[in-house]
């Protein structure tokens, strides 16, 4: 799914954060390092025509909210991460549709890998 046709879009690139997400133990007890990347589907009209932050989306509060989720309490899944951030940006009233994609580059992989990583993308429609 990508952002509605006649949306506009806010991105939010590479937040990292340090949590303490995974299945296994020493994940939950060492913790590692997760980036996310936010993209909101919102009218930028009304705030681009009166230069009003209270029109649009506060990015430095998305960012905010993405490490509190991932510095917050731990989850079993990168999945659940997701969506924790997915449903908060849903319930900013501009915000029809939004994204997010967790990466988590340590993950224990026994193979070389750059990154892994889950999006998760939701709409008012």
């Amino acid at each position: 799914m990508a952002c509605p046709d006649g949306l506009d879009r806010i991105d939010l690139s590479g937040v990292t954060a340090f949590g303490h997400h995974g299945v296994l133990e020493h994940e939950r007890r060492f913790g590692q390092t997760f980036v996310v990347d936010v993209s909101l589907g919102i009218d930028l009209g009304p705030a681009g025509s009166s230069d009003d932050l209270t029109a649009t989306v506060n990015y430095a509060e998305v960012a905010e909210m993405v490490q509190d989720v991932v510095t917050g309490d731990p989850v079993d899944l990168i999945e659940s991460l997701a969506l924790r951030m997915v449903d908060w940006c849903l319930a900013r009233p501009s915000v029809e549709w939004a994204s997010v994609t967790v990466h988590k580059p340590q993950a224990p992989i026994a193979v070389t890998f750059s990154d892994v990583s889950v999006t998760i993308e939701r709409s008012h429609q």
